[in-house]
């Protein structure tokens, strides 16, 4: 081989080694603008110029009142968005806004089996909430969810409440999340 051959391919090489750096540096550039932009990668979809969350304590105002609920919910509720998002949580006045009130929690017999028994209980869990968005009014929204699960009926609800609870309220707080900023 003659130097100009080898010369020839050194250029070469140097050319594609070129080429993928640019393209690695393109593809990291695409990565960091996606997530300095309006899109997370959990699928929220957090207006431009939102900065911040807030979300206030959620009483329990149902006619059976678990001791635990209120702060159970508004604390999952908190996490998410600060797990999720790259919101700032502040007490007050956030460019997104959540208040509400926990409506109904009850345990009711489901599958009547045929000698009149329940076969399974259901817990139900009801949340009204409110949702504000100053970036983006035309997203706010009042409304009720709910969520429950099913447990055997020969088993005592105070012994399955710890599981049970944190189940549906992780639940309502996913559907409430994906009302708020998930838009699929």
């Amino acid at each position: 081989m003659n130097t100009e051959s080898i010369s020839e391919q050194m250029r070469q090489q140097h050319f594609h080694h070129h080429k993928i750096l640019q393209s690695i540096l393109l593809f990291v550039l695409m990565i960091v603008h996606t997530g300095c932009s309006v899109y997370s990668f959990t699928g929220a979809s957090i207006p431009a110029g939102a900065k911040s969350v807030s979300i206030k304590y959620f009483p329990n105002n149902a006619m059976l009142v678990e001791p635990t609920l209120s702060i159970a919910f508004t604390s999952a509720l908190r996490d998410k968005f600060t797990s999720q998002t790259n919101l700032n949580m502040i007490d007050n006045n956030g460019d997104l806004a959540f208040e509400g009130e926990i409506i109904d929690f009850k345990t009711t017999p489901v599958a009547i089996q045929s000698d009149q028994t329940a076969a399974l209980n259901r817990i139900t869990i009801t949340i009204n909430v409110r949702f504000f968005n100053k970036i983006d009014p035309t997203k706010e929204f009042e409304n009720k969810f709910t969520q429950y699960l099913d447990y055997p009926s020969d088993q005592d609800f105070n012994a399955v409440k710890g599981t049970l609870i944190p189940g549906v309220v992780e639940m309502l707080v996913e559907d409430i999340f994906n009302k708020a900023v998930v838009n699929w």
